[in-house]
């Protein structure tokens, strides 16, 4: 398999026992400690997966996940200790595909990687053509809707509603 995940934590001890982990799973993990150096990593070779911590220095997991999705469809976990509510609701509102509390079960992250993996099976070009219907364009590098010239904003799940109706 040998799937490329970027892994973007500041806990160096989690991100080398993540990588001995899912190495021995079949994937290949790459590594930023911060959210600018995340966003960077993923501007430079777009990995299958990329897990993300929300606190982080330089910038954090939410500033780093909007940058991501403005040029960016990879599949985001959010991976943090920044578990209540309101944080995963976040999260997923500006575009994580998941979301997994610390402390976790390595199992439990392997499977939610796996199945995430599993529904974005698409041909790149596929996923990165805007979908046009009438005047409205979605926009799946940034997660984006238009209607002429006119940004619309919407959430993650109208996004993903909007996604599969134009489809």
């Amino acid at each position: 398999m040998d799937e490329p995940l970027l892994l973007v934590d500041d806990d160096r001890e989690l991100c080398a026992m993540l990588a001995e982990y899912l190495g021995r799973e079949g994937f290949s993990v790459a590594f930023a400690h911060d959210g600018a150096q995340g966003v960077a990593a993923v501007r430079a070779a777009t990995p299958a997966l990329v897990v993300m911590d929300i606190t982080m220095p330089v910038m954090d997991g939410f500033d780093a996940l909007r940058a991501i999705r403005g040029f960016s469809s990879v599949p985001v976990l959010m991976l943090t200790a920044r578990g209540d509510e309101l944080d995963r609701i976040v999260g997923l509102e500006i575009g994580a595909d998941d979301y997994l509390p610390k402390p976790f079960n390595p199992r439990e992250l392997l499977a939610r990687v796996r199945a995430i993996l599993r529904r974005g099976v698409v041909a790149e070009d596929d996923r990165n053509a805007t979908l046009t219907v009438g005047d409205l364009a979605l926009n799946p590098g940034s997660r984006s809707l238009t209607r002429g010239q006119e940004a619309i904003e919407i959430t993650a799940t109208e996004y993903a509603v909007l996604d599969m109706l134009m489809q």
